[in-house]
């Protein structure tokens, strides 16, 4: 899958013993990292969809901990050279990795696991309550050529 300008995704390795397991998600050091804003955990139940919103401030970082989401992003940007263009990742237990979200980039997830699914995000600006670097749209728009629908098949 060709990604879409200046999105980053990175297979996250899981190290496993007798004990339980550890799995380093963002480090400092790390190619992704620009800087820490705040680190947060947004949820989603089976089959509920969080979309769409994009940022103009802040790169957002997703990492799924626990069950899989259906994380998908939109390039409506300008001056992008892949405006235009739908990436869709599968992320979580199954697949655990990180993902760079440029801002500019909308984006949006659904919970695809049957359990509660459990996003980390490692934003590099802190959230402004007075005035919130978030502009949305609806799930289910026709301004963005997405159906949240599951693919059989």
């Amino acid at each position: 899958m060709e990604l879409i300008d200046q999105v980053v995704f990175k297979k996250l390795k899981v190290i496993p013993d007798e004990r339980g397991s550890l799995m380093e998600m963002l480090r400092n050091d790390d190619e992704i990292f620009e800087r820490f804003g705040q680190a947060y955990i947004t949820t989603a139940y089976p089959g509920v969809v969080k979309a769409w919103h994009y940022h103009r401030l802040q790169n957002d970082h997703f990492v799924v901990v626990a069950g899989m989401m259906k994380v998908v992003l939109y390039d409506g940007r300008d001056n992008s050279p892949t405006k235009g263009k739908v990436n869709e990742f599968f992320m979580g237990v199954h697949n655990p990795s990180i993902l760079k979200i440029p801002k500019g980039v909308m984006h949006g997830f659904k919970c695809i696991s049957e359990t509660e699914a459990m996003v980390i995000n490692f934003p590099t600006e802190p959230y402004n309550y007075k005035t919130p670097d978030e502009y949305r749209l609806p799930p289910h728009t026709n301004e963005i050529p997405y159906d949240w629908s599951r693919k059989d098949g």
